[in-house]
């Protein structure tokens, strides 16, 4: 099935409150736990940020679970962020988790100036996917950890339409629909492999976490 692109930002009204309240823990729990796998030798402290924050979920577990580090959020959607630090507010974490409003790549951002870069579900709303390599190989330090999870395109609609009422079936209608999209917007494992190449990034480890990811994991050289 060829992939079919879908737009860059999630930002609705209706789209933000459906996120915020949604539970993504299967999947947001998952992420979370693969980076502190992937990367057991992580500092007490350092600096990460997450490309693509949405609504600050993800950050705010990385930032519970490593409470000696800064997290930086980037998301492109103000209604999304303002969700977001809703949530950071509400975890009692504004002071360690801070959220930018910008779209890669962000000249705001220093170079070289985070040990960790991390991204979950942000790659196949991008218009071109080398953006988002491209600014975890410019904001992150030599040996920066890198962790990118995703969406993997399935087959066909069919299986696009099986995952949906697999996974969301109680959802609201607007994150069927987001999620449907998304799954043909998404990339094959050859096609991410064919851009962590062009990016220098082959020696990230690539796997396919369940039925509808996968994720790369990995350090920049030194």
């Amino acid at each position: 099935m060829e992939r079919k692109p879908e737009p860059e930002l999630m930002d609705s009204e209706e789209q933000t409150q459906a996120y915020a309240e949604a539970d993504f823990e299967e999947s947001n729990a998952l992420f979370t736990r693969a980076l502190l796998d992937a990367f057991q030798d992580l500092p007490g402290t350092g600096n990460l940020a997450d490309l693509g924050c949405g609504p600050a979920d993800i950050c705010i577990r990385i930032a519970q679970r490593l409470p000696g580090w800064r997290i930086t959020g980037i998301d492109a959607g103000e209604n999304m962020l303002r969700r977001a630090r809703e949530a950071v507010m509400a975890a009692g974490l504004e002071r360690r988790v801070m959220l930018r409003h910008a779209y890669l790549p962000d000249p705001g951002l220093s170079r070289h100036s985070f040990d960790a870069i991390t991204s979950n579900s942000l790659l196949h709303h991008l218009p071109d996917p080398m953006t988002l390599w491209n600014s975890a190989c410019q904001l992150g330090r030599p040996g920066s950890a890198i962790l990118v999870m995703d969406l993997r395109r399935p087959r066909d609609e069919q299986e696009a339409a099986r995952l949906v009422d697999t996974y969301a079936a109680d959802a609201p209608v607007v994150l069927k629909e987001d999620f449907y999209n998304s799954l043909l917007a998404a990339y094959t494992v050859s096609e991410i492999e064919d851009q962590l190449s062009r990016a220098g990034l082959e020696h990230l480890n690539l796997q396919t976490p369940s039925d509808r990811h996968w994720l790369a994991a990995g350090r920049l050289a030194a």
